[in-house]
């Protein structure tokens, strides 16, 4: 299994170089050549196994170049020790038909801790594969979760250092305090006047920029990247909607017709991955693409249309809060049935005009897969109350933002087949808003609310968020976005 990159296919390389490497030189991003495919032996055999078991059995269809002992190595690592009761991925099941995919079990409390994780172990082995003993450097933007996720698998990992970037109006009091507390001598966090987007930019600007990229050659130095850009992210992701079928399959759940999977989704790359799941195999029929106020995926879905230059909206969903969804670049390149030069083009479109329209041949096969819905800020609150007092279960703003369009499409459609709706983070990362959600005029700090939410809703507040209660705040760096390389170098002494 080789990797080609979306704006040149006749770029091809191992698994561990487009991971070690993270973004291709010219700007595109590395896919498979061909996606795997699963039989029902295949399946029959995962469904009794362990996640970490699953993992390993699923790995070894794309990374052909590490052993088994490599991938052994780097599940058991990622996986053990590191989530709660060792489910990395467990399933609540909501009423008939709705099946919660709880993502959030993990370190730093959201669905990103499924990939990274696993991304530092195989970025150190592929760098060993691929770099001769270079310093790998990963350059992260963030808009919320993947920032402390990346921080957290990344700390002091020998030969590695991680730069954070995120916008600095555009996070949770309790995620940024999250990235501000990080521990490791081989992390540093920034926050930017911007919002994601030019966070992302500037990263992607940073990365394929020829004077910087040999000034870090000259220190014996790389970059790479812990965003979804980097296969190394993505693959992982493609594992939690393979494990969740099995256990569906092992729960007794009627599946002779399918079932529908349901993405908050800003980036792509979440939903992209249940995308490859389907086409290895498991039997999703419609997957339901969940926006926000910032519904450029909703639209584009709807009019073949991908349009950034429109109003951005801080939402109490912030790891939403996208304009510029860069793995729809591998969803394109799918559809466009592997035509870089296409995908090049429309890449080009938007970086130069902010828009691109698809033919209207590659907008139908989108319509054929994907559902494009969004809901307003009201309707999120809505969905956190109505969650809660209908089942007794607690949501966060984003999870509800999947459960709002859900009901939408439901009600358009009537179709009612069993429904995987991934549930991308604790409600407790977002105390303020869910307690705001199910009960009017709560005072108090962040800390104080973290309580009343935990009391009111019989619920525990996940560790890794109470304890940073005492944390000691390390990082307060504010800079400009066209500073972002000079903060790069400075952190690098270089």
């Amino acid at each position: 299994m080789n990797y080609v990159s979306t704006r040149n296919n006749k770029i091809n390389v191992t698994a561990a170089t487009a991971i070690a490497s993270g973004i291709s030189a010219e700007g595109g991003l590395f896919v498979p050549e061909t996606i795997p495919s699963l039989t029902e032996n295949d399946f029959a055999e995962l469904k009794n196994m362990s996640y970490v078991e699953r993992a390993a059995y699923i790995l070894k269809y794309y990374l052909t170049d590490f052993t088994n002992d490599e991938i052994e190595y780097c599940v058991k690592g990622a996986y053990c020790g590191s989530f709660d009761n060792d489910q990395p991925a467990p399933i609540t099941k909501l009423g008939q038909n709705i099946n919660i995919l709880e993502l959030w079990h993990g370190p730093t409390c959201a669905f990103k801790d499924l990939a990274l994780q696993l991304l530092p172990y195989l970025l150190t082995t592929s760098a060993k594969k691929v770099n001769q003993g270079k310093q790998t450097v990963i350059l992260v933007a963030t808009s919320g979760d993947t920032g402390k996720a990346a921080l957290e698998g990344f700390k002091d990992v020998e030969n590695t250092k991680i730069i954070v970037f995120y916008p600095c109006d555009g996070v949770s009091p309790m995620q940024k305090l999250q990235m501000d507390t990080q521990k490791g001598n081989n992390v540093f966090v920034c926050s930017i006047k911007g919002n994601f987007d030019d966070a992302q930019t500037g990263v992607k600007q940073i990365f394929t920029n020829n004077v910087i990229k040999e000034t870090l050659e000259k220190s014996n130095m790389n970059f790479s990247s812990a965003n979804s850009i980097n296969w190394g992210r993505l693959v992982p992701q493609i594992i939690y909607y393979i494990s969740a079928y099995c256990d569906l399959l092992k729960n007794g759940e009627n599946l002779e017709n399918g079932f529908n999977v349901v993405v908050p989704t800003g980036n792509f790359g979440n939903i992209l991955a249940a995308y490859y799941a389907k086409q290895m195999g498991v039997p999703i029929n419609k997957l339901i693409c969940a926006s926000n106020s910032n519904n450029v995926l909703t639209d584009f879905i709807n009019s073949g249309t991908y349009d950034r230059n429109r109003k951005f909206f801080t939402t109490i969903s912030p790891s939403m809060d996208i304009l510029i969804s860069s793995n729809l670049e591998r969803m394109l390149y799918e559809l466009c049935e592997n035509d870089s030069e296409t995908v090049a083009k429309l890449q080009n479109d938007l970086a130069k005009t902010g828009k691109f329209t698809v033919d209207e041949n590659v907008h139908n096969k989108f319509k054929n897969i994907f559902y494009g819905g969004f809901c307003s800020e009201q309707e999120t609150l809505d969905a956190i109350k109505n969650t809660f007092e209908k089942y007794g279960y607690l949501i966060d703003t984003h999870t509800a933002v999947a459960v709002s369009v859900y009901n939408k499409y439901l009600a358009e459609s009537g179709d009612n087949k069993p429904v995987v709706i991934a549930s991308t983070a604790s409600p407790y990362k977002f105390a303020n808003d869910v307690l705001s959600a199910i009960e009017n005029n709560v005072s108090g700090n962040e800390f104080e609310k973290l309580e009343i939410l935990s009391n009111k809703t019989n619920t525990d507040i996940p560790l890794p968020i109470k304890n940073l209660k005492n944390a000691q705040v390390r990082f307060q760096n504010i800079s400009e976005k066209e500073d972002m390389p000079k903060v790069v170098l400075e952190f690098l002494g270089i």
